[in-house]
């Protein structure tokens, strides 16, 4: 039985996960801030006694490590963690209030993902060690995050943040038998993207987008974006000189500020 533990499960992309991880009969460790949209889930789900809730933010990184503590303990281990837990906004430099937003993305988007991570390297090297297979830390970018998008800086930087940082992990424990998996979303039909009012093209299901990354998982995968048409645009994008894409990409629509109509 797998042993799997998630950030952000309690809509989007980590609802998805979750559903489709314990269709596979996996045992989940699922954080969420809010408890009753939690139990909702854990409803929903097959065999909800194999599954343990932790309402918490994961700013609140005392509170995280200590649910990776007790997950751990519950499972004598787990195999798979994956910090999908993300905020999306559009921010603007040239406005002063929109600091503060930068920085709740900055800290939910990466440093969040940093301390899901941080408490449980230490016993998956254990679990290598006593030859356990299969160990995966899974990490969650955006195309957004291949080159920045105007009005959304924060979130474009904190993506690409991800993906770098993801890349650093994977390389500092290549050796340990953990293998690090970056998944680079496109667009996927989640709360997160509903509110978008502009085009948004190879727009995803969220379970097709679960079943995708489940099996980039397994695989170990070092980097994989989904859907393939978008890895396809991601791979375009890093060949434009910068005169073009900015040209191009300056009239592109810009996600609402916080507060703006």
């Amino acid at each position: 039985m797998k042993r799997v533990f998630i950030t952000g499960a309690s809509s989007g992309i980590g609802a998805a996960l979750a559903q489709y991880y314990a269709q596979q009969g996996a045992a989940l460790g699922l954080v969420a801030r809010r408890q009753p949209v939690l139990e909702q889930l854990l409803a929903s789900l097959p065999h909800p006694e194999r599954h343990r809730l932790y309402a918490l933010d994961v700013n609140d990184h005392a509170a995280l490590s200590a649910a990776a503590a007790d997950f751990i303990a519950a499972g004598n281990g787990v195999d798979v963690v994956i910090a999908s837990a993300g905020i999306s906004q559009g921010t603007l430099t040239e406005h002063a209030e929109d600091q503060e937003v930068f920085g709740q993305v900055f800290a939910t988007n990466v440093l969040a993902t940093v301390a899901t991570f941080t408490p449980f390297i230490a016993n998956m090297k254990r679990q290598a060690r006593e030859g356990q297979r299969d160990l995966r830390l899974v990490g969650v970018g955006s195309v957004a995050g291949i080159r920045g998008l105007p009005g959304a800086g924060a979130y474009s930087g904190s993506k690409a943040a991800v993906i770098s940082y993801c890349e650093s992990l994977r390389v500092e424990l290549r050796a340990s038998g953990i293998k690090v998996v970056t998944i680079v979303p496109g667009y996927i039909d989640t709360p997160m993207t509903q509110v978008n009012d502009y085009p948004m093209p190879f727009l995803m299901p969220a379970e097709c987008f679960a079943a995708k990354t489940g099996a980039a998982v397994a695989r170990g995968s070092s980097y994989q974006v989904i859907p393939w048409q978008m890895g396809v645009v991601a791979k375009l994008l890093r060949l434009l000189p910068n005169w073009l894409y900015d040209l191009v990409f300056s009239k592109a629509p810009h996600k609402a500020r916080k507060g703006s109509d």
